[in-house]
């Protein structure tokens, strides 16, 4: 099997079988003969009672970032490469993102109206293949890909939608036949230089939903995620008004007997694709987690101190009521200013978020880490997201960030990547569980062990009492020296080659500890063992 193209310190991908299911305990075989003496055991049960055998707790942080496909911000570099070279690219990224230390990658699929994986409901992507349509010549399914990938990498994927976009100006060539905006032109409305579905046509609603869906059901992605694009952000019309053209579906509502006021019904017809995305998933797939990520400011003098853009009345998004009601898993506000913008205060906005998180939902805010030696009077240096990272830590409930996006990560812009890599991010970390979405109570792994031809122990975890299916991540702990590493793996493998988890190959692990972590992020007691060799 071919090697995964890094080796992470968070998660080893390992040459191993990923096969989900059923896994069988590897027994040495049996010594024949009359003179044959019963193997050395090559592991030992180690007892709690031994300081050597207690595990430290492995820390809960959310460390996300974007991969965006829209306009070929992060990835592919431009349309229509070969699928290789695609790859390629993807597992640059992957193992940029492993090696600075992220826990998750929020991978754009549908930009607008389009597809970054196989038989979907809609085209193919421009962004992928130069063409809306256009299959991947040789075929091949990103989406499928990134996920395999980034569980290798020991990383959750994250299906990011766009839930309205049908056509952006940066999108040079001429719609798909299968395309929304071709097939239910009624329903798509041109404002200024987009195409967008109109939010108070049920039908988009019914789209979009079954969208989502689809891919919740064929795919074993970690999350589903939308990002602050509802109704469009104004633009001037050649009529001088920002006001988005749906007299249309407005009319209609009034007709059936609607009496909301035209921005109330607005807000509310978003406010039914968030409740209604969240149900539907929780439905299909309920261990799926759903997050948002909207505009940083609900609305201005919320709290005191904060200026700026009316997210509520201008895109129509009441995120706080979507955080209060619990119709999410996770919020990730853009927290876009430096810390001490004047109007804008990180510390002061998510302070605010915090509070309005009455369900106690995970609290993960975005950062504009793309800023970091971007250039020009306003870029940040490096030390700007340290101090957002510690101001996260320091703030009760808020558990993680995410940065947008990978790119700069990928170029190291002002020692970014490696100061992560040795400071805030430098020990892996687990993604905050989600009990509220059930998940089992796993037992201890059960783990016996068997010897490579080429030496070195071989360790096969197994669930004795049922529950590999609900395996998402084994957490391994190793004590080698006297000093504990410990490591994320895909819950999928069925061997733990301890050699290939080893940064000094002249070194052995003494101790190590196993736990199974389900799919909601829920960890089993650890099954702790001495090794032979």
């Amino acid at each position: 099997m071919k090697l995964p193209h890094a080796l992470n310190r968070c998660a080893i991908a390992l040459t191993l079988a990923t096969t989900l299911g059923a896994q069988t305990p590897v027994k040495p075989a049996p010594a024949t003969g009359p003179s044959a003496a019963k193997p050395a055991a090559l592991i030992a049960p180690c007892p709690p009672s031994d300081a050597d055998c207690v595990p430290p707790a492995v820390s809960r942080e959310f460390r996300g970032v974007w991969v965006a496909t829209a306009r070929n911000t992060d990835w592919p570099s431009k349309p229509g490469l070969p699928t290789a070279q695609q790859q390629e690219e993807l597992l640059a990224i992957l193992d940029r993102a492993a090696q600075v230390g992220m826990n998750a990658i929020i991978f754009q699929v549908r930009p607008e109206g389009d597809a970054f994986y196989a038989d979907g409901l809609e085209p193919w992507s421009e962004y992928l293949t130069g063409k809306q349509g256009r299959a991947p010549d040789p075929a091949w399914d990103p989406l499928a890909f990134a996920v395999r990938e980034a569980h290798a990498r020991g990383m959750e994927l994250h299906a990011w939608f766009n839930p309205y976009r049908a056509k952006e100006p940066n999108m040079k060539g001429a719609l798909a036949k299968s395309a929304f905006a071709s097939t239910h032109p009624d329903l798509v409305k041109k404002y200024v230089t987009h195409l967008w579905m109109d939010p108070g046509e049920p039908a988009v609603r019914k789209h979009t939903l079954a969208v989502v869906l689809d891919v919740v059901k064929r795919y074993d992605i970690d999350g589903v995620h939308l990002d602050d694009y509802f109704y469009p952000y104004p633009e001037k019309r050649p009529n001088g008004s920002t006001e988005f053209p749906d007299d249309a579906s407005w009319k209609k509502y009034q007709k059936k007997g609607g009496e909301l006021a035209r921005d109330d019904w607005r807000r509310e017809n978003v406010n039914q694709l968030v409740e209604e995305l969240y149900t539907g998933i929780k439905k299909t797939k309920s261990w799926v987690k759903f997050g948002i990520s909207p505009f940083g400011i609900w609305r201005p003098g919320n709290p005191e101190t904060v200026k700026g853009f009316d997210a509520y009345s201008v895109l129509y998004a009441d995120s706080k009521k979507w955080l209060q009601e619990g119709w999410g898993d996770y919020f990730t506000p853009q927290l876009y200013w430096a810390i001490d913008k004047e109007g804008q205060r990180y510390n002061d906005l998510l302070g605010w978020w915090k509070g309005q998180n009455v369900k106690e939902r995970h609290l993960w805010p975005g950062n504009y880490t793309s800023k970091v030696g971007e250039g020009g009077k306003n870029e940040w240096k490096r030390g700007e997201v340290l101090a957002q990272i510690a101001a996260t830590r320091a703030t009760p409930g808020a558990t993680g960030n995410v940065h947008f996006s990978i790119e700069v990560f990928l170029k190291n812009r002002d020692s970014i990547s490696t100061a992560l890599e040795r400071t805030a991010y430098a020990l892996p970390a687990l993604v905050p569980a989600s009990p509220w979405l059930g998940g089992s109570d796993l037992p201890a792994p059960t783990l016996t062990a068997k010897k490579q031809k080429e030496g070195g122990t071989v360790l096969v975890p197994t669930l004795l009492k049922g529950g590999a299916k609900e395996v998402r991540w084994w957490l391994v702990q190793q004590r080698i020296a006297g000093q504990w590493e410990s490591l994320v793996l895909d819950g999928s493998l069925k061997e733990i080659v301890l050699a290939q988890l080893l940064r000094n190959p002249f070194v052995h692990a003494e101790v190590v500890a196993v736990s199974a972590v389900d799919r909601v992020g829920k960890a089993s007691a650890a099954t702790v063992v001495k090794i032979a060799d």
